[in-house]
Parts: C-alpha cells; structure tokens; sequence
C-alpha cells in the first residue's frame, strides 16, 4: 500500500496545485457568502475527482491491471502514452505562455463567479476536477498505478482516498483560509490569485513535464521487470 501512495503522491501534488482551480476557489471565497460557496465548490471538486479515479480503478482492475503480481503489458502501455501526453501539453504551454508584460487570458466563467449560486459553484467544482481534460489525464494515470500494485479493493480504495485528500488541498486552503482569518485572509489570497494568474502557463508547463516524465520512467521501468 506504501508503495501505491509513493506512486500517485506526485500526480496528486500536480492537480493540488492547478492554478486555475485553486484561482476559482480563492474568486469564490472572496465573493458573498464565499463561504458557503467555497464549501459547495470543494465538496463537488472531490467526489467529481473521485468519480473519475475510482471508474478508472474499476475498470483497470476488471481489465486485470496487474499480471500475477507484476504489472501488465497493456497498463505499462497507457502509463507511457499518458506520459508522452503530459510531455506533449507541457510543449504547448510553454510555447504559448505569455511573454514578459503580457497577461494570461481568463477563462471567461471567472468574471461572473460573484454571481454563481452554491449550486453553481458546486457545478464549477465538478466541471474542473471531472470534466477538465488534464485533471481526468492525473486521475486516470493514478487510478492504474493504483490497479498495477495488485492490492486488496479495501486497500486501493484507501489509496484513491489519499490521492483525492492530497488533490483537494490546494482548492480546500482558501476556505479553510477564510474561515479562520475571515476579512483578512483577502489580502494573502488576492496575491496567490494574482500569482497564479500570471505565472498559470509556466506552471502547467513545468507540471506536466515532471509528471509525464516520471509517468514515462514508471512505465519503462514495468516493461524492464
């Protein structure tokens, strides 16, 4: 079990630190009833990460991720196309980051998030963590290096637990900022958003090159056993 967290603890750390998510969260903390908002997104952020994770999971186990306690052919396969994949897109951030002085376009939702409902932001949450083509690449290459150690159901349930708590930290710290600190969590959030929202590029590129990357050595290294 030690060995599946080791395994999916840097894909975890990737999606916790996605900086349009966690910009999102900070939007909605800051708007009014922030707080009840930010709950409903996180909550939904959860279960739509765990909904991906766990039908990967599921179907990787009936597809027999793991061969006699060695992982199987077809599993290393998909780790090292997810990993070419995640090489590919950090290319293409990097490529289109903004040049010095220029600023990174925002996803066009964000500038009507004071008006977003809980049930809205709760449908944010979900879209971003189930819908996001980059979040369900995360989820699903950490589902099948769940399925290849060859654990118990119980076990990698335990597993997939833990990716998605790690996951959530990032969209979880503004509220749990905003409880505690209440008005004057504006100023330390304001700047994490501002951060986040020029540097959004560059971090996606950096992100997904180490984790593709390390996706690619994983699946060299299940051929070569």
């Amino acid at each position: 079990m030690g060995r599946a967290i080791g395994d999916v603890l840097p894909l975890a750390v990737a999606v916790a630190i996605f900086p349009v998510p966690i910009i999102a969260a900070v939007l909605l903390v800051g708007s009014d009833h922030g707080r009840t908002k930010g709950a409903a997104f996180v909550l939904a952020w959860a279960v739509g990460l765990s909904a991906v994770g766990a039908l990967v999971l599921w179907l990787a186990d009936e597809a027999g991720a793991n061969d006699h306690g060695e992982p199987a052919t077809w599993a290393n396969v998909l780790l090292l196309v997810l990993g070419v994949v995640l090489v590919a897109y950090a290319v293409k951030q990097w490529r289109g980051r903004p040049r010095e002085g220029d600023e990174s376009p925002a996803p066009g939702w964000m500038s009507a998030v004071d008006a977003f409902t809980p049930v809205k932001a709760a449908g944010a949450g979900f879209a971003l963590s189930a819908l996001n083509p980059k979040n369900v690449l995360l989820a699903a290459a950490a589902a099948v290096e769940i399925a290849e150690v060859g654990l118990t159901r119980g076990e990698e349930i335990g597993v997939l637990i833990v990716f998605v708590l790690i996951a959530s930290v990032g969209v979880l710290s503004p509220v749990v900022l905003a409880l505690a600190l209440g008005d004057r969590s504006r100023q330390p959030l304001d700047s994490v958003r501002g951060f986040m929202a020029r540097h959004n590029s560059v971090i996606m590129a950096v992100l997904f090159l180490l984790i593709g990357v390390t996706l690619v050595g994983d699946a060299v290294s299940g051929f070569s056993s």
